[in-house]
């Protein structure tokens, strides 16, 4: 099976194809440019680290991942389940996201859940073998979705931070919700990935206040 996924040569044009149809995001591709690729590594170590930044901000997730890289030689499954809760307490995981990161090391390590399998199943095989974990909401699933295996019209429903970039790219009192958002995006189908990283890219230069 084919999947279509972004890659470093396509996503400047994507971008430029967006921006030419949706003037919001075109404002952004004129003064930012493409945004970047931002792909991550598959497998066991990424999932921990997006779980890690779940409800927080990418600052505090990176730390604590950082630790955590720091205190073990290689991230796998039967390394992270060598840590106690107390080392996992100091290195900055709460209890929750130890037990969701315990119960993701024990699924890779029974076979429950096979990484290497997923990244050549379709996007909705992805979500469901994912979020069957506990731990593993449709928010890690998108984000893994879009970050890792690069595949090209998923939208991480929820995600603050592109609720915040359009509340501040349109000029408006209130964010707009996620289910709003969600709509809102439809229109930028089959490329929604593209254009969540055209958000992202907006957020992460401070959102400065584009000409109209």
């Amino acid at each position: 099976m084919t999947v279509k996924i972004v890659n470093a040569r396509t996503i400047s044009k994507i971008s430029n194809t967006l921006g030419k149809s949706h003037p919001m995001l075109g404002k952004i591709h004129a003064t930012l440019g493409a945004p970047p690729l931002w792909n991550r590594e598959p497998g066991f170590a990424t999932l921990v680290h997006i779980i890690l930044e779940q409800q927080v901000s990418l600052a505090s997730a990176k730390a604590a991942y950082d630790r955590l890289l720091a205190a073990c030689t290689l991230l796998t499954p039967s390394n992270f389940l060598n840590f106690t809760d107390e080392a996992l307490k100091a290195i900055g995981f709460s209890r929750q996201k130890t037990r969701y990161c315990r119960l993701l090391a024990q699924a890779v390590t029974s076979g429950d859940l096979d990484l290497d399998s997923i990244t050549e199943a379709n996007d909705d095989t992805v979500r469901e073998r994912l979020t069957a974990i506990t731990g593993i909401g449709i928010w890690t699933a998108n984000i893994y979705l879009l970050m890792v295996l690069l595949r090209a019209d998923v939208w991480p429903r929820g995600d603050i931070a592109l609720q915040t970039a359009w509340q501040r790219l349109n000029r408006q009192e209130t964010r707009p919700s996620a289910a709003e958002l969600e709509q809102i995006a439809q229109g930028w189908a089959p490329h929604r990935s593209v254009a969540a990283r055209l958000l992202w890219h907006y957020y992460l230069c401070g959102m400065p206040v584009l000409s109209p």
